[in-house]
């Protein structure tokens, strides 16, 4: 399994970087025809690449993704190493670990009969590419199991995400010298500035519409942000991005008319709100089952107990959940620092996680429908 993970580290697979994708997607295609005894069909949308096995008529959707968030070069600063017990490098836990445990659990039973293999390529930046193909493959199956990492460095898988959503409100001003005659503009970026405190200040009135117990509040979060053109001209037009993060869809359906009825405060200025939803929220009924499952599963493995986590941050699950499939996330290898300088697997729990996947596919494909 380290070898394999180190073959799949090497080649690295910037989501942005097509080429790249589509060498990464060679590589883990080899990987799965060695260990599961087919080739995997190959779909390319808008140059990005995905991989695809289907054994029969499938049951089990198991999803993954082979892009990660390093430019290509990041080897040169995050070498593949193993020390201590820790595997490190660039896309290791997010989520290249994942794939290695997922072909190497299918591999271990009897047959693959029953099962849909999905590798995207675009997961990283909202899978626009690949959203229709895990839609349509999660409305066949009885269960998604997802091999995104774990939750933290104890094992514990993830029950339930938010939602996400992305808006940029655009602020259209007039430009204006700015020493000659200042008045005679309309500043963007002061008006920008109302709006940032406006766009923080949404959190509480679109929780409102549901919370989540589990989940926690909605979060609105301005990010980005930029004006101008010249350093003595007023702004004429300014950007800001807002990040936001709903527990359910009533909350997140409320953030959108929240977004849209933002005014403008600054006499003259007038605003554009682009973007909207990008994942519907995995509730904690979509994994309720599956995480039983598991949590009887792993303890007759003689396994430590099994804990379910709600979470932020939102994956392809997002999708196979609203589909209407039973859904648990976070089957992954387990670690921490996912995007960051200190990403590592802990080794010695790859084939723990390995065997209670395996078994999890094994004992739905014989679940009646």
């Amino acid at each position: 399994m380290l070898a394999d993970l180190e073959e799949l580290v090497v080649c690295e697979s910037f989501s942005a970087d097509h080429a790249a994708l589509a060498r990464s997607a060679e590589v883990v295609g080899a990987l799965g025809a060695r260990l599961l005894g087919a080739a995997a069909e190959t779909i390319v949308v808008d140059g990005v690449t995905h991989l695809r096995w289907t054994f029969g008529t499938p049951r089990v959707l198991l999803l993954g993704h082979h892009d990660t968030v390093w430019p290509v070069g990041s080897l040169e600063t995050h070498p593949w190493s193993v020390a201590d017990g820790i595997a490190r490098g660039p896309g290791v836990l997010d989520m290249k670990a994942g794939l290695v445990q997922m072909f190497h659990a299918l591999a271990s039973l009897p047959s693959p009969e029953g099962v849909c293999v999905l590798v995207n390529g675009d997961e990283e930046i909202g899978s626009p590419t690949s959203r229709e193909l895990i839609e349509e493959a999660a409305r066949g199956c009885a269960a998604t199991f997802v091999l995104e990492a774990s939750a933290n460095e104890e094992g514990a898988l993830k029950t339930a995400r938010k939602g996400t959503s992305r808006y940029e409100v655009v602020v259209h001003g007039k430009a204006a010298h700015a020493g000659l005659e200042p008045h005679r503009g309309i500043n963007a970026a002061v008006e920008a500035a109302h709006q940032v405190l406006a766009v923080a200040g949404l959190g509480a009135s679109a929780g409102a519409a549901g919370t989540g117990q589990v989940l926690g509040a909605t979060t609105i979060t301005p990010t980005l942000m930029s004006a101008g053109s010249t350093l003595n001209t007023v702004p004429a037009l300014a950007r800001i991005s807002v990040d936001v993060r709903a527990p359910t869809l009533a909350a997140q359906d409320r953030t959108d008319e929240l977004m849209r009825a933002l005014t403008a405060r600054t006499p003259g200025a007038r605003l554009t709100v682009r973007g909207g939803r990008k994942r519907p929220p995995m509730e904690p009924e979509s994994s309720a089952e599956l995480f039983a499952l598991a949590s009887r599963i792993a303890s007759e493995l003689g396994q430590e107990p099994l804990r379910g986590v709600a979470v932020g941050g939102a994956s392809d699950g997002n999708f196979t959940a609203a589909a209407g499939c039973p859904t648990l996330d976070g089957l992954g290898a387990v670690g921490s620092g996912a995007h960051a300088d200190t990403e590592h697997v802990q080794v010695a729990r790859m084939i723990p996680r390995t065997r209670l996947l395996a078994q999890l596919v094994a004992r739905t494909l014989v679940t009646p429908a």
